[in-house]
Order: C-alpha cells, then structure tokens, then sequence
C-alpha cells in the first residue's frame, strides 16, 4: 500500500484507497479536463471535491500540492519510479496521464508535438478568454456600466472560436480521426461558453458548424458525460 503521509492535502482531504490516483478538484471547465481524461483511460482514481466557493484551494493543505491555489492537481501513488508524485495545472496532468496510460496523444513525434501545441493554445487562449466573457456577461462584471471589457472579450472568443471551427472542418476531432487530449482540454470550455455562460447568442456560436458538431460529438462520450459530474458537487 502506497504511503502518501509526505502530502499535507492527504490530512485534510484522507485517502481512502492510497493505492490509486488522487484527484482534488471540482467540475469546473479545468477541472472536467482530468476527471474526463480519468474516466476516458480507465486508471483507477479516487476523487476529492476541493469547494472554491469556500477558498479551500487557498488553504496551506491545497497549497502545498498547488502553490498556485488552483484546482485541479492530483497525486499519482504510483509516479516516475514507482515513487509517489503530485502534479498541478491541468494540460500538464493531461499529458502525463496521456503517457501513463499510452492514449489520447499520437505515438508520432510530429503529431504528438502538434496535439501538445493545440492543449496549450487552449490554455493560453480558450480558457482565460472564455472565462473572461462569462465574468462579464454572467457574474460581477455584467453591472459594469463600461462595455468595452465585455466588446473586448467577445471579440477574442469570436476569433478563437473561428480558428477552432477552421481547424475542424473536414475533421471529426481536433487531430483529425483520432480523439486526444486536445479534444479533451477544450470541451468543457466549449460547453461553458454556450451554456453555463449563457454566452452561446453573444459569440453567435450557430454559426460555428464544425465547432457546434464536434462539440455534440464530444458530449455523446460517456466517459465525457461521466467526467462532467467528477468530483460530485453534492
């Protein structure tokens, strides 16, 4: 049985099965990344919901996984060497259970790199910018009397929604025939921006067919479906 008494999170938040991966996090576009990825390989995970509503990721358990205070993270029992190992930030999570479990990322080097490029450009462009148009359309930011922001954010999520939609014409998935993790990090961002964001009319998201089909396509996944609901909120 694996010991993760070095990780100060396991007292907080108690493993009861050590033996398996740990996920903290909550189902939030981020979060849904991993507990998808999970649900999608099969490797056997135990999940732990961490309440951002209540700053639990910015408690010094949290922090000393994450020092960045962000869900999710995970600790992997059975890391490099057989030792255990924790890991945050979720398009790293991504490729390190993608090459644990040998799926969800091209064997091809050239390939790989590629699905590798298109899990950061979602991290760098889909994720803070959609997030963007939701605080501004949905929560505080929809009272602010100056539009600009929300113009400003619109617009990006326009743009990136056309090059996802360019990308995907002709194809089933990000990659072409083949489901990755470049799928698996930008589906539930999608999803959030026409849904929970309300912001489907905003960003005129019909008239991206490709993305819409591909998005439709994503969500009939069980493991999809499965993963949305991961750690359960009740």
């Amino acid at each position: 049985m694996a010991d993760l008494s070095a990780f100060p999170i396991t007292k907080r938040w108690p493993a009861k099965d050590p033996g398996v991966i740990q996920l903290y996090g909550l189902p939030t576009p981020n979060g849904v990344k991993v507990s998808i990825m999970l649900e999608e390989t099969g490797l056997p995970y135990e999940p732990h919901l961490i309440d951002i509503g209540k700053n639990e990721s910015h408690l010094p358990e949290f922090k000393s996984l994450n020092p960045n205070g962000k869900i999710p993270a995970i600790i992997d029992p059975d890391g490099p060497g057989g030792n255990p190992m924790g890991l945050f930030e979720s398009g790293a999570i991504l490729i390190y259970l993608a090459e644990k479990s040998g799926r969800f990322l091209p064997a091809d080097p050239a390939a790989r790199w590629e699905t590798i490029a298109w899990v950061m450009w979602q991290m760098g462009g889909v994720g803070p910018m959609f997030g963007q148009v939701g605080f501004f359309n949905k929560f505080a930011g929809k009272d602010f009397e100056d539009k600009r922001p929300l113009e400003r954010y619109v617009a990006e999520a326009k743009r990136l929604l056309q090059v996802l939609d360019e990308r995907l014409t002709g194809r089933d998935w990000i990659m072409g025939e083949d489901y990755t993790i470049a799928d698996i990090a930008t589906l539930g961002w999608v999803r959030n921006l026409v849904g929970f964001y309300e912001a489907g009319d905003l960003v005129g998201f019909d008239d991206y067919k490709a993305v819409k089909a591909w998005l439709e396509r994503g969500l009939a996944r069980p493991a999809v479906q499965r993963g949305l609901t991961i750690p359960s909120r009740d």
